[in-house]
């Protein structure tokens, strides 16, 4: 398709355009005039200027149009269909620019095609076919336009370096705004679908159930046509495998660092850190199975030597495997912070008297508090949010228990649970979905704040 073509000639039209533009800012530097023929900027910043002009226009129209030019080209096709297609219900419409749409991308079957549908689909592809082709010719000329108004604009007195930097300030605000919507548009998006399941399920029921089980019939007279949505027992997996992981991740992983920064030599340390950062690249389905056929069956003979029962599927298990995925996590986050506390602390406790365990201890760890308590928090949010171990080695039961012997779930395997199927998007199971991420992300919200207040106290005794 011609539109996968047009950022490349943006990019062409760009590159050319900050050559030329470079260029001539050279040549004005090299003329002889009288008076002073310096430039008020380095020629690279006029050739960015040209690129920028040249590049930022045509970008933009791409992008307007890949935003609209579905709606629009649909509506097009729409009064070109027989009048009994164009006055139907929502629900009908719905349908229909679903079959419409299958059409133009090839997924529908060969047999039994409406013949009006056909030609709607190829009166859109060949709209789409000139669309593309006028797309094409207007950035052009609109990038040319845009090049040589701004090349005759290139003087020694042009303040090509300001201008430059006002474009990518705006650059800068531009994407920052756009992640601010992406984050609120998130954040909406499961918001209404939990007050949707909120008008089924009381919030009550769901904060303070101890019962779990989503199962909705897909009919009334099914058995089990109302389900149970205590959300209880599912919170109360997901921090008990947490709680677990850090268990593990937190004193391995800090300790690893504080040897490697203050202990360890250059060879050592260059041999070791590289190897526990492997631990973060390793698939978690690979750590998945590996609790599943190696911890898990380890935990339950070893149980069945001492006299307990552990189940097959344990939170223990799960939460040890996830305590060694998330290793590489803290020990390198705090590993960096460690080295990045300055070595005048050091040597200021050093001319106290200070040995270097105590140095470390009451000096460095300290220091580094905010940066470590990051760490653990971006470890905390990796451990709530993995789904494949828990599902490979703790199970999908949901138990209120306070045994990590037997079977929980989380609710990310729960969010995960309940988006699949042939459930209906609109029945409160599915929509319990949205409501546990809602939950979720509150918890999570909670827990970061309490650490930005940890970071801004120490923050303020140690800067």
């Amino acid at each position: 398709m011609l539109f996968f073509y047009i950022p490349a000639l943006l990019l062409i039209l760009s590159s050319l355009a900050y050559w030329q533009g470079r260029a001539k800012a050279f040549a004005l530097s090299t003329q002889k005039r009288e008076g002073s023929t310096r430039l008020h900027s380095r020629p690279t910043y006029y050739g960015l200027l040209a690129a920028f002009w040249c590049g930022i226009p045509g970008l933009l129209l791409y992008l307007s149009w890949l935003a609209a030019s579905d709606w629009m080209l649909t509506r097009f096709v729409l009064q070109s269909l027989p009048e009994g297609m164009q006055n139907l219900s929502p629900d009908e419409l719905n349908l229909l620019l679903n079959d419409l749409h299958n059409l133009i991308s090839g997924h529908q079957a060969a047999g039994n095609i409406d013949p009006a549908m056909q030609a709607a689909a190829d009166f859109y592809l060949r709209l789409q076919s000139i669309s593309s082709i006028a797309l094409a010719v207007v950035i052009l000329v609109t990038s040319i336009i845009a090049f040589v108004l701004i090349y005759r604009r290139i003087q020694p007195t042009l303040r090509a370096r300001n201008h430059v930097e006002r474009i990518i300030r705006y650059l800068l605000i531009g994407c920052s705004t756009l992640a601010i919507f992406c984050t609120v548009g998130i954040v909406l998006s499961v918001l209404f679908e939990s007050i949707r399941f909120f008008q089924h399920i009381s919030v009550t029921d769901f904060l303070f159930g101890l019962k779990w089980s989503p199962q909705m019939a897909m009919r009334a007279d099914q058995a089990g046509s109302s389900g149970s949505f205590g959300a209880v027992p599912v919170m109360a997996g997901t921090f008990m495998i947490t709680s677990i992981a850090m268990l593990v991740a937190v004193p391995i992983g800090l300790l690893s660092a504080v040897y490697l920064s203050e202990y360890a030599g250059p060879a050592f340390r260059g041999v070791v850190k590289p190897l526990l950062e492997i631990l973060a690249g390793i698939p978690t389905v690979v750590y998945g199975f590996f609790a599943a056929l190696v911890v898990a069956p380890f935990l339950r003979q070893a149980g069945t030597f001492i006299g307990l029962d552990v189940s097959s599927e344990s939170a223990l298990a799960a939460g040890l495997v996830m305590g060694i995925m998330i290793i590489p996590f803290i020990s390198s986050l705090s590993d960096d912070v460690i080295n990045a506390v300055p070595q005048a602390l050091r040597d200021g406790s050093y001319g106290l008297g200070a040995t270097k365990n105590e140095t470390v201890i009451q000096v460095v760890l300290p220091a580094a508090l905010p940066g470590i308590v990051g760490g653990v928090l971006l470890a905390v949010s990796r451990a709530i949010g993995e789904t494949m171990i828990v599902v490979m080695a703790a199970g999908l039961s949901a138990n209120l228990t306070a045994n990590p012997l037997e079977a929980v779930t989380t609710v990310t395997v729960q969010i995960v649970t309940l988006l699949v199927g042939d459930q209906e998007f609109d029945s409160p199971k599915t929509m319990a979905a949205f409501a546990l991420g809602l939950l979720l992300f509150i918890v999570t919200l909670i827990l970061n704040v309490i650490a930005l207040h940890i970071v801004r106290k120490y923050r303020e005794e140690y800067e």
